[in-house]
């Protein structure tokens, strides 16, 4: 790590590099590097690149407190889960013909929330007339330390759709519903700490989840 970081600071120092930054690391790992960048006078991660979306949302655990915490910015890959919320796929349709996943089924995600998240962003973007896609990249946009998302696609449509997502304005119920739905089941020390705060840690998931509440009815 030492050794990284200081060739990454000679770098900075030459001009041939404005900022470092780094990718798919442990809080930990992302962590001490910043302990030992700041204790070297080195210049230190200002970044984080990370998977996130709505059918994986592991990073909030550790990675995203930490990025708040300490100021770095996050960088969003995967935000559509290798087209997982593009509106292609559907508990009844887990395969699509022709799809990314079908060939190669990843990043790994939860199955039965994604679906249960697929439901939720389905209902969400027909209140707004809109693709999965454009909703579940402007949720992202609303997440606490997001600073901006990689979009990959495969025309200007696709990407006028996407870039138009940072002009979506989601309800509060919409969003409560978004995060309901996806939210992570709680592990330890977190809903320790919860408890330890004075506030009452979420209750685990169970496989079915419970029919979220219609958009309509909130």
């Amino acid at each position: 790590m030492e050794e990284t970081l200081h060739t990454l600071d000679d770098l900075v120092r030459a001009g041939k590099v404005r900022y470092v930054a780094c990718s798919n690391l442990a809080a930990w790992q992302i962590m001490k590097a910043t302990g030992i960048a700041e204790c070297h006078g080195w210049a230190r991660f200002e970044s984080v690149q990370a998977y996130y979306s709505l059918a994986a949302r592991d990073i909030e655990r550790e990675i995203v407190p930490l990025l708040e915490d300490q100021r770095i910015g996050l960088i969003v890959w995967g935000a559509l889960a290798s087209g997982l919320l593009g509106g292609k796929y559907s508990r009844d349709n887990q395969h699509p013909a022709g799809s990314r996943r079908a060939l190669f089924d990843f990043p790994p995600v939860d199955r039965e929330r994604a679906f249960d998240t697929i439901e939720v962003l389905a209902e969400v973007a027909a209140a707004h007339g809109v693709s999965q896609a454009k909703v579940a990249i402007a949720w992202l946009l609303r997440r606490p330390g997001v600073t901006s998302v990689i979009l990959g696609v495969t025309g200007s449509e696709q990407l006028e759709d996407n870039l138009s997502a940072a002009e979506l304005e989601l309800s509060e119920a919409q969003m409560a519903a978004l995060d309901e739905v996806s939210a992570l089941t709680p592990e330890y020390p977190g809903w320790m700490l919860n408890r330890s705060d004075g506030r009452a840690p979420s209750p685990a998931r169970t496989t079915p989840a419970p029919t979220p509440t219609p958009i309509s009815a909130r």
